[in-house]
């Protein structure tokens, strides 16, 4: 059985600070990509940041680069983003997707809610 499960949004000030956690099973996670992406309502789903199977290179949307960090655990199939001065901009579900690029094979999280607002 395939697993995404995100945990650790909720409600924050602007200024703040969250930690989202993505735990993974059912699947081989240390040979996939892990990425973050977002969806704010009537808006189209974005890219927030990326991180290769071995965590050696990372991506980032120029929106967040300098307040997100994407990091992941292959010893505890988890993919991490910690968040930090958060902005109501960043207001948006947040999907954790896992990718083998090799065979194009993809899985999805539920989504959790990021809310930043005062």
């Amino acid at each position: 059985q395939v697993q995404l499960v995100e945990s650790g949004g909720g409600l924050v000030q602007p200024g703040g600070s969250l930690r989202l956690s993505c735990a993974a099973s059912g699947f081989t996670f240390s040979t996939y990509s892990m990425t973050w992406y977002r969806q704010a309502p009537g808006k189209e789903r974005e890219l927030v940041a990326s991180i290769i199977s071995t965590g050696g290179t990372t991506n980032y949307a120029d929106s967040v680069k300098g307040r997100f960090t994407i990091s992941r655990d292959n010893a505890k199939n988890t993919v991490y983003l910690q968040m930090n001065s958060l902005k109501p901009e960043d207001t948006a579900v947040y999907y954790c997707n896992a990718n083998w690029r090799l065979v194009g094979r993809a899985y999805w999280g539920q989504g959790t809610q990021v809310t930043v607002s005062s």
